[in-house]
């Protein structure tokens, strides 16, 4: 479902400023199941997920609650 982390300046930006990554997602997921599959790999806790359709792809922003830094995530994931 997820398919890959976005990792463009905006993308790295918006980790420090808004606890919030970006990942590509496959289109026919909604957002409930995005929550849960983030917060079930990544052993985290999401506030909130948007999405975005641009070009065909759809866009996930996932914000992470304030107990669990998304930098620590990104870290994992070697955004960062």
């Amino acid at each position: 479902m997820i398919l890959k982390p976005i990792t463009s300046e905006k993308a790295v930006k918006m980790v420090d400023i808004d606890n919030t990554l970006l990942f590509q997602v496959g289109r026919k997921f909604s957002k409930e199941e995005i929550k849960k599959e983030v917060e079930e790999t990544f052993k985290v806790k999401v506030e909130k997920v948007r999405t975005l359709l641009r070009n065909n792809k759809k866009y996930a922003y996932v914000k992470f609650a304030k107990e669990n830094p998304a930098i620590d995530v990104a870290t994992k994931l070697g955004m960062i």
